[in-house]
């Protein structure tokens, strides 16, 4: 719960329950500890074959600009590799653009229509 509300992403933590099985629903999941602290977590939703889903890429502030969280992508997308497909849905803070563009992604579109600050992002691989 501390990681994320950490970056802001209180929504997920107003459930416990909830955030406790969509984590156990991941198809992959990857966590980085600093001693007995959580400081990152990345995790997959995909079928395996045609479609891989970067669901969430989360880093402690105090381990940011480390490199923490793109290990921790190349970590949960490597398994993924015969994945054409690799999608993800951010907010549009203007670092994360340039993050996962350097990860490969292009953004696709705006905000889909959804009035919403978001961006998608999308990285067609093979």
């Amino acid at each position: 719960m501390r990681l994320y509300d950490s970056v802001g992403w209180s929504a997920y933590t107003k459930d416990p329950g909830n955030l406790a099985a969509a984590l156990a629903g991941s198809t992959l999941l990857a966590a980085a500890r600093d001693g007995d602290d959580l400081v990152g977590l990345a995790r997959i939703i995909s079928d395996g074959h045609s479609i891989c889903y970067l669901q969430d890429v989360l880093v402690d502030p105090r381990h940011q600009r480390t490199g923490l969280g793109r290990r921790l992508v190349e970590f949960v997308l490597a398994p993924y590799a015969h994945v054409r497909q690799k999608v993800l849905l951010t907010d549009t803070e203007p670092g994360q653009k340039a993050f996962y563009e350097s990860l490969g992604y292009r953004q696709a579109g705006g905000d889909a229509g959804s009035g919403l600050p978001l961006r998608a992002f999308v990285r067609f691989d093979a």
